[in-house]
């Protein structure tokens, strides 16, 4: 083969997988989609040496659990909570902060239509879990409070993926900011004496 033919040959190999990439996407393209930050807000400072930010859940992978399929993944939002709004402001103690994330799902139901003609619904369920628990491992001494959020979407069953993933984005973006009120107030209601400058709230029963 002369070197003009080597040189067609590969610049047609190059066009060629160039072709297959813009046809089929390539495995480097970002997401347009980015994960929902908290670095807004004035992170919680505990009395604790460290903040540990632990997953229990586990995705099946398995219909009915669909939580694989969104552009930004809850449990990963739920581990950028714990970074941005808790922080370690006693590096003498011996007590830890520990987030840890119980579920963190998607459930996908079809709804179908009640009248004729009417067109199938896609109903998509949310669920979060985290407890935040302070614990002293000299004293084994430990506090912990825990919210559970829900949030739920219904489209139509033709629903393009373009269009899906725009509402599940927004599912998420709306789950976490109702998770971060409520999650914020009982830190500072169940575990104010482990809060940095906090004015103790007295209990009563």
């Amino acid at each position: 083969m002369t070197s003009a033919k080597k040189i067609l040959s590969i610049l047609g190999v190059t066009l060629s997988l160039t072709a297959c990439g813009t046809l089929f996407g390539s495995s480097n393209d970002d997401s347009q989609y980015n994960e929902p930050r908290f670095t807004d807000k004035t992170p919680i400072e505990l009395k604790v040496n460290k903040v540990d930010v632990i997953s229990e859940f586990t995705p099946s992978f398995t219909r009915p659990n669909v939580e694989h399929l969104f552009p930004v993944s809850i449990e990963k939002v739920a581990k950028l909570w714990g970074q941005d709004r808790l922080t370690a402001a006693d590096f003498a103690s011996n007590k830890i902060a520990e987030v840890i994330i119980k579920d963190a799902s998607v459930t996908e139901e079809i709804v179908e239509g009640e009248q004729i003609f009417e067109q199938d619904k896609v109903k998509y369920s949310a669920r979060l879990v985290v407890s935040v628990k302070i614990s002293d491992p000299e004293t084994l001494a430990q506090a912990s409070t825990d919210v559970e959020a829900w949030r739920s979407l219904t489209i139509p069953a033709s629903t393009d993926i373009a269009q899906k993933e725009k509402y599940w984005h927004s599912m998420v973006e709306k789950l976490f900011a109702d998770f971060d009120e409520r999650m914020t107030n009982e830190i500072n209601q169940n575990l104010n004496v482990f809060i940095k400058n906090k004015e103790i709230v007295p209990a009563y029963y």
